[in-house]
Parts: C-alpha cells; sequence; structure tokens
C-alpha cells in the first residue's frame, strides 16, 4: 500500500479518508471534552461537537441555512460564469497569438497576484458594498485572471504537429482555432474551472460580510452575524463544515461531467460527450435540409435561355 506512485484501491483510500476524518474528530473532542473549567478550550472559544451539532437544527431553521447557501451559490454562479463567458475567449486568443498574450499580460498578472482585501474594497468603491451587482463583480474579478492564464496554457500546450497537420489539409486560420487549438484545449480548460468554482465559493463569503440585512443575505453573512453574537459560536463551526461539503459535491457533480464530456482524457463512459455529437449532428442536417443549394442544371447560364430560331423571327 506504501508503493512509490502506485494507485490504490477505492476501499483503501475510503479506510484512510475515514481514519483522517476521525483522527480530527478526536482531537476536536479530547480539546473540548469536560466541564466549561476543565477544558483545554473553552465553549467560547470551540465549542465541543455535541454542542456543535446540537445547533445544527437552529441553524437550518432560525438562520435559514438552504435558503443563505442558494443566494451564495447564485452569486457565485453569475459572477463566475461572467468571468468565463469574458475569461475563456480571451484566454484562447492569448495562447494562439503572442501579441494579444503580451497585451494581456500585466492585467492577467495583475489580477493572479492582487491581494482579495484589495479587490474586495475596490469593489465596495466601484458597485457599492451592499448590492449584489457587488458580490459578481468580485467573483469576477477574483478568477477572470486566472481563467485567462490557465486557458491561454491549456492552448500553448496543444502539440504543434496537430497545426500543422491542419495547415497541410489545407484549414484556414481561423478554422485551425476553432476545429483543432480550441477543441484539444477544451478538457485542460474544463478542468481548470472546475478547481476554480471552488476557490470561487470560498471567495464569496469575503463579499457577503456586508449586506443588506435580511435572512437572505448568505452564508457569508451567517457567519458575520455568529461572530457578532458569542453565543452563536456553533454556527460558525457548522458553516465552516457545511461550505467544504457543497462544494465538493459541486466538484464531484462537475467532475462527473467532465468525465462524460471527455472520455478519451479523464475515462469516463461519454454519455454526455455522444449527446453533444448527437446534437451536433442533428444541426448540421437541419442546416443542410433548408440551405442545400438548387442543381445547377435548374438555373441555366445567361446566354444558354431559350431563344427564337432566325427562321421564327422572320
Amino acid at each position: 500500500m506504501l508503493r512509490l506512485r502506485r494507485p490504490i484501491p477505492l476501499w483503501w483510500a475510503l479506510c484512510c479518508a475515514a481514519a483522517s476524518m476521525s483522527l480530527c474528530y478526536a482531537l476536536w473532542w479530547s480539546v473540548t471534552r469536560g466541564d466549561a473549567e476543565e477544558r483545554i478550550l473553552g465553549p467560547l472559544v470551540l465549542p465541543s461537537p455535541a454542542e456543535t451539532f446540537a445547533r445544527f437544527h437552529s441553524l437550518w431553521y432560525d438562520a435559514d441555512l438552504p435558503e443563505n447557501t442558494l443566494v451564495s451559490l447564485r452569486r457565485v454562479a453569475i459572477g463566475f460564469g461572467l468571468a468565463v463567458l469574458i475569461g475563456v475567449p480571451v484566454g484562447v486568443l492569448c495562447g494562439c497569438f503572442s501579441s494579444v498574450n503580451a497585451f494581456f499580460a500585466p492585467l492577467t498578472i495583475f489580477g493572479r497576484n492582487a491581494p482579495m482585501a484589495a479587490l474586495l474594497f475596490l469593489t465596495f468603491a466601484l458597485f457599492g458594498s451592499t448590492t449584489e451587482r457587488q458580490k459578481y463583480m468580485f467573483i469576477f474579478l477574483s478568477c477572470v485572471a486566472f481563467i485567462v492564464g490557465d486557458a491561454a496554457e491549456a492552448v500553448r500546450d496543444v502539440g504543434s504537429q496537430y497545426v500543422d497537420t491542419a495547415y497541410t489539409l489545407g484549414a484556414n486560420r481561423l478554422q485551425v482555432i476553432l476545429k483543432v487549438l480550441f477543441p484539444l484545449a477544451l478538457p485542460s480548460i474544463f478542468n481548470s474551472l472546475r478547481l476554480l468554482f471552488g476557490l470561487a465559493f470560498g471567495y464569496i463569503m469575503l463579499a457577503e460580510v456586508v449586506t443588506t440585512g435580511g435572512k437572505a443575505g448568505g452564508l457569508g453573512y451567517i457567519l458575520n452575524l455568529a461572530e457578532t453574537r458569542g453565543a452563536n459560536r456553533p454556527y460558525i463551526i457548522l458553516v465552516v463544515l457545511i461550505i467544504p461539503a457543497v462544494a465538493l459535491g459541486i466538484d464531484r457533480a462537475l467532475y462527473w461531467i467532465q468525465r462524460q464530456l471527455f472520455p478519451y482524457r479523464y475515462g469516463g463512459r461519454g454519455y454526455l460527450r455522444r449527446g453533444v455529437q448527437a446534437m451536433l449532428r442533428g444541426g448540421e442536417d437541419l442546416k443542410s435540409f433548408f440551405f442545400t443549394a438548387a442543381p445547377a442544371d435548374q438555373f441555366p447560364a445567361p446566354g444558354n435561355g431559350p431563344r427564337e430560331s432566325a427562321g421564327e423571327a422572320r
């Protein structure tokens, strides 16, 4: 089981994961066991597991956990979707053309290294501190530079032999980009987007620190409210546990989609890929049905139409 870089069975991987979680739970229990005066960490610093999970019912109903979770997911989806719509095309162009990459290089370097707190206050100043637009733009600014850089790198990683073969077969530059470089880079781009979405879900907590109030302020609002009220400290622990669980569920769903779209790269059965291919073939058939050119003999060339003979004209 300890051979270097050897795969392990699924059952052993699950046992290792369970052992890790059990060790963390045992450490949490050991520093919070006993009466409040006898603990290593008091209940105001770190509640015990029993005290924490006993407040889950209150978090679910009183703090409206489901609605706040959906609010946070909606904000992440809109902001991240906007970053994908802009970042992927720009990244593909950067990977295809060195001049375009040089033009966007200062912006991507700045965006990848800018502190999140600085971007947060910048969006406060530009879009207001309590608006939904500020939440969307914060996620957009936090992710778009990473998307551009990863998409460009994925395009550059495509082997030059594919481009040479396409040119040999008569493809033009646009066809090489749309039918060779982008499709071959798409598996790596999708994998990068899957990982970045989990990062964006963590960033939204910063943007939700300042809200207009009310129950539907997002998970960040629950954390901020619990921090101002010492009695709700178990809420913080529960939300900290819930956020990775939700992110993991989304990641596994996206990974399943990724395997079905790109089975040749990630080993799936290709259900979604076959569905997409069937839709594309149906679209091509529909296009050919409506835009088929008429046979040439239906439209005689100029000057070849029926004419009167000289005898008939006279």
